[in-house]
């Protein structure tokens, strides 16, 4: 039987993302090969339960949801993650992946949106980007930057025009809580005139960082 290691499965708002603000059930992978240095989910990168995908798949249809996210750590790090992709998939959902875009992307079902990092200089993760990973996005995809300040603004900028992300994806700027006010991204996206949507993370402004725990 197919297993995966699961930090928690939980019934939430989406936090962020095209679905923000929708009833989601979220299927969290244990561990994460990336230390990003503002990581909000380090409970994950170890501990958890040995599950089999068809128990995983009976917890999540006790919610009745219409939106399920599969996310981490980062999820592709197991590989039985694929097919339980394709079993959420299968099952109805409208299925979401949130992968930090250091694991090959080829082998996820097509009808998963996708929601990829790219890493900025301020993760200290910035090595761990694999751009092949763009061309193997479909149309659907969202790619998100999580910025810590102005220099990742300004280097987030220049992947914009240097892969033409926003003529091919939808684009996500958000700040790092604690690092940077949102309305200083706020005012500089509006400056530069930037095609991105602006996002802020829904499930820490009504329940700060208990939000899932």
């Amino acid at each position: 039987m197919s297993r995966l290691r699961i930090s928690e499965i939980f019934y939430s708002l989406q936090g962020e993302s095209r679905s923000v603000g929708f009833p989601t059930v979220f299927v969290r992978l244990t561990g994460c090969p990336l230390r990003c240095g503002y990581c909000d989910t380090t409970y994950a990168f170890k501990g958890g339960e040995w599950m089999e995908i068809t128990d995983i798949c009976d917890q999540v249809a006790a919610y009745q949801p219409r939106f399920v996210t599969v996310t981490g750590g980062e999820p592709l790090a197991q590989k039985e993650a694929l097919p339980l992709l394709s079993q959420l998939c299968d099952a109805g959902y409208e299925v979401s992946l949130e992968t930090s875009g250091s694991m090959d992307v080829q082998g996820v079902d097509p009808r998963v949106s996708m929601v990829m990092d790219i890493k900025t200089p301020g993760s200290g993760e910035i090595a761990r980007n694999r751009w092949e990973n763009l061309q193997h996005l479909s149309a659907t995809a969202q790619i998100k930057f999580v910025l810590c300040d102005r220099a990742d603004y300004d280097w987030a900028r220049q992947r914009l025009d240097e892969y033409r992300l926003p003529e091919r994806f939808e684009v996500l700027f958000s700040p790092v809580q604690g690092k940077l006010a949102p309305t200083d991204l706020a005012d500089w996206i509006l400056q530069d005139n930037l095609p991105v949507r602006f996002q802020l993370q829904l499930h820490k402004i009504l329940w700060g960082d208990e939000a899932g725990r």
